[in-house]
């Protein structure tokens, strides 16, 4: 399934997708203000287990991050395209992405219904999303043997997990080596790999930006849904840390490969 919004060359005055940007930021942290001082002690009060409360919690979640997408989109800040999202949200899957930009988890949050995550440990202390991380049961990276144990321990409940081997926003011009964290992960729990290629034309809210430094044009960005990775093949005879080692170059040299591909494309 391919999901295509806003391919044609029209782009608003530069001056409107600024406004709209900054709107789209005010947005965000008050939504996430709203959802842990309103939404989330109402869906408590709601009959239902732990599970269910999370499932309860991951849902809207990720309505709320789909809809802010949409406005985006519907005041012209982004152009967006998804390819094979229907292939995301399997149980034990471990989906493992590229990270150009602020909002990558953002979309693929928003397209997976019921996904746990790993996020950057200052997030959940920050007011405005510790509300909806901590009600969605999202992971803390720590970096911490537990953190990787309590990944692993997800997945093998069959959560659905989201990762970023690189662990930070790339800069542009670059590519990170992945963090073998991700693949010891993979090893210990995941049914299956599943590779993500996210790339965001022009470059836009990498680490090396403000949020004010808009590209000249509203930005396209595209989610590629890779084929489906089996992890049985390298838990074999090998060690833990050289199936690790492994799996994390095979992972690193398919990201290369697809993103070498994206930018031949453009050129």
């Amino acid at each position: 399934m391919v999901e295509r919004k806003g391919l044609s060359t029209y782009s608003h005055p530069y001056w409107w997708r600024l406004i709209a940007t900054a709107l789209s930021f005010s947005l965000f942290g008050i939504g996430g203000f709203l959802l842990r001082v309103l939404v989330f002690p109402l869906l408590r009060l709601l009959p239902g287990d732990a599970v269910t409360q999370r499932t309860r919690s991951r849902a809207v979640v990720s309505a709320t991050f789909y809809y802010f997408v949409r406005f985006m989109y519907r005041t012209g800040v982004l152009t967006y395209e998804v390819e094979g999202i229907e292939r995301l949200g399997q149980p034990g899957q471990m989906v493992i992405a590229n990270h150009p930009s602020l909002i990558d988890v953002v979309v693929l949050i928003a397209f997976i219904r019921d996904a746990n995550c790993i996020v950057k440990e200052s997030l959940w202390h920050n007011p405005f999303m510790r509300g909806p991380i901590r009600a969605a049961q999202y992971i803390s990276n720590s970096g911490s043997v537990d953190m990787l144990e309590e990944a692993a321990g997800a997945l093998r409940e069959g959560q659905t997990l989201i990762v970023f081997p690189e662990g930070t926003r790339t800069t542009p011009g670059e590519f990170r080596e992945f963090h073998r964290g991700a693949a010891a992960i993979a090893l210990r729990g995941a049914r299956v790999v599943t590779p993500v290629v996210i790339d965001v034309t022009p470059t836009t809210l990498t680490k090396a930006e403000p949020w004010y430094s808009i590209p000249s044009r509203r930005f396209h960005f595209r989610l590629r849904v890779g084929e489906d990775i089996d992890v049985q093949a390298f838990n074999g005879a090998d060690p833990a840390p050289v199936a690790s080692r492994k799996l994390n170059q095979f992972l690193h040299q398919h990201f290369l490969k697809e993103l070498a591909r994206d930018e031949q494309s453009r050129t």
